[in-house]
């Protein structure tokens, strides 16, 4: 873990909540500054506040192609420099039609890409853009799922939101590939369940609970919090992994290495 961040600035697209509110806040702990984004203004600008002077906020959608290199401008104009991007917004499609392939719909499938992958492309597209405009190197991590190489069907078999996920991972490696001479560097973060807003359905749930408990069996069998990423995302943006890239890291209290038992 570094000591200090006190020269970085971060772009967090989706840092108003959740997963991503987390990693801002423990990256403004150890010095950094921080653009977070997200589509609700006011939930935004209460989260500003509370991470306090080192924090910028933008309102607005992650698959409007202007959003990003807006965020990664309002970094310039706002600190002075960018150094990173961290890209966790994203969600179910299950409400617009994901589900297994047989009941998968056009319209759950076209929201879910859009809504999970589309938007990663615009954000690392910006990133890229911008760090070869400065002709500096930089650090991308995305978030992505262990549904993306561990899928679990009994209760989360979204076909669109999995597929979604693992082309997360498949973009990071090829693009870590292509910008690695430039000193570019991209990696991902895989997490099991955690809970967020977009887990309510499965932290409601008694069956799911019991299922955790033996599918995510570190510390208890417990669903994940926010903050059990945080140190994996301040050390993969920071200088001091800056002899990794191409990797998925995966924080999921050992759902990718267990069976899980259905009760």
């Amino acid at each position: 873990m570094p000591d200090s961040l006190s020269s970085q600035v971060y772009v967090l697209i989706g840092g108003t909540a959740g997963l991503g509110f987390s990693a801002a806040r423990a990256l403004i702990t150890h010095g950094a500054c921080v653009v977070i984004v997200g589509r609700d203004a006011a939930v935004g600008t209460v989260a500003a506040d509370q991470l306090g002077p080192n924090s910028r906020f933008l309102a607005g959608d992650a698959t409007s192609p202007s959003l990003a290199p807006e965020a990664i401008q309002l970094a310039l104009t706002a600190f002075g420099r960018f150094d990173g991007l961290y890209h966790v917004a994203g969600g179910s499609g299950r409400r617009h039609g994901d589900g297994p392939l047989e009941s998968l719909t056009d319209a759950g499938w076209d929201f879910t890409l859009e809504l999970n992958l589309t938007s990663v492309f615009l954000s690392n597209r910006a990133a890229v853009q911008q760090f070869l405009r400065q002709g500096t190197g930089g650090a991308i991590l995305n978030c992505t799922s262990v549904l993306g190489s561990s899928p679990s069907p009994a209760f989360f078999g979204t076909q669109a939101y999995a597929a979604s996920k693992a082309g997360i991972i498949g973009l990071t490696r090829s693009a870590a590939a292509t910008y690695a001479s430039r000193g570019i560097r991209f990696n991902a973060i895989a997490p099991g369940l955690v809970a967020t807003p977009m887990s309510e359905r499965a932290q409601q749930n008694p069956e799911i609970l019991e299922f955790i408990r033996t599918k995510q069996p570190l510390d208890g069998g417990r669903i994940g919090v926010p903050e059990d990423l945080d140190a994996a995302v301040v050390w993969l943006l920071s200088p001091a992994s800056r002899f990794v890239t191409g990797q998925v890291i995966t924080v999921d209290g050992g759902w990718s290495v267990s069976e899980g038992q259905i009760p």
